[in-house]
């Protein structure tokens, strides 16, 4: 039987095609016409042109397909038309689910995210027991995601072998696009993170946030979340391990929540003057309010979900920016000065 795949051209996607081929999966992943494989390259699988948006292509890419990862997602914290996230990542997710139903899938894992889980709840920790609603959540991306993965809730209901995984904030190589956590990165790498304000978030390496995905499929729960994380840490702990991995200095910084949001409010105003994307989206900074701490004891206790380091994982996101093209060449002497500033 075959297994399936969406969003394998993007970031953890790529990481779980890669590891159903190494363990011997016929695997057949879904694209668009315009996604780029880089990602894919060298890996013994077959490709089927579809769309999430279209269920006529689904019933194609499901055919004799076992098992689904969907993973693909719309991850923006700013559209121009909103619109958009919502029909790819709640109509699309949509389609999936019933496509699935018509070819009678033996497993269907579906990608939500932590959002959807890390909420604030005082001094507890959230974990997959919580329950959320939807004016909990700041954003397009997080509502769409939210809204998909009751959809997720409501086909296992019905009967279909859903299984949902949380991830928190993948970390490690082929971040291409790069997704918003990337792109703190790759400014980092490149000099442009003069600052910092006070948040946190739970991270975990792509790779093992990947074989989550292939543990939930094998052991987890039909209609059960599972939180796919690694450890909890403010945003100044992990620049401090970006700078000890990449040897550029880490911000000292820290700019107080409100005048960030001044900033991003402004930076959103201009934009839409002059009609590009914000620099500094205003939702991340509306989600930085708070941290993103959750307790991820469920997974590592049903699924024998463990986590590696996570500075290892932040050094393989560094060297595979660093010979991807994404980092200007910095001198030693430049390094020394900006330690020295």
């Amino acid at each position: 039987m075959t297994t399936l795949v969406t969003g394998a051209s993007g970031f953890l996607g790529s990481h779980v095609a890669r590891l159903l081929v190494e363990r011997g999966d016929r695997l057949r992943v879904l694209l668009r016409p315009t996604s780029q494989t880089r990602l894919l390259e060298g890996l013994a699988l077959e490709r089927v042109l579809g769309d999430l948006r279209d269920p006529a292509s689904l019933d194609k890419a499901l055919t004799g397909v076992h098992t689904v990862y969907h993973v693909a997602a719309d991850y923006r914290l700013w559209a121009r038309d909103p619109r958009e996230i919502y029909e790819s990542n709640v109509q699309g997710t949509r389609n999936l689910l019933e496509a699935a139903r018509r070819a009678e899938v033996g497993k269907f894992v579906y990608t939500s995210t932590v959002g959807t889980v890390a909420v604030p709840r005082g001094a507890v920790l959230p974990d997959e027991s919580i329950v959320t609603s939807i004016d909990e959540m700041i954003g397009a991306y997080k509502r769409s995601k939210w809204l998909a993965e009751q959809e997720a809730r409501k086909a296992a209901a019905a009967g279909l072998p859903v299984v949902i995984v949380n991830p928190t904030t993948p970390v490690g190589p082929g971040d291409a696009k790069p997704t918003p956590t990337g792109r703190i990165i790759v400014d980092f790498l490149n000099g442009r993170v003069p600052a910092y304000v006070d948040t946190g978030l739970n991270f975990v390496p792509v790779e093992d946030a990947a074989a989550g995905h292939i543990l939930a499929a094998e052991r987890g729960r039909i209609g059960e979340r599972y939180i796919l994380g690694g450890e909890n840490l403010t945003l100044k702990q992990a620049l401090e391990i970006l700078s000890q991995v990449s040897g550029r200095p880490a911000p000292r910084v820290r700019v107080p929540h409100v005048l960030a949001l001044g900033a991003a409010y402004a930076d959103a105003a201009l934009s839409r003057l002059i009609g590009r994307e914000p620099q500094i989206p205003l939702e991340g900074v509306r989600m930085a309010r708070h941290s993103m701490y959750v307790n991820t004891e469920k997974a590592r206790a049903e699924l024998g979900f463990s986590p590696g380091p996570l500075t290892a994982a932040f050094e393989r996101a560094v060297r595979w920016y660093e010979s991807s093209g994404y980092v200007r060449v910095a001198s030693r002497a430049d390094m020394a000065a900006a330690r020295a500033a």
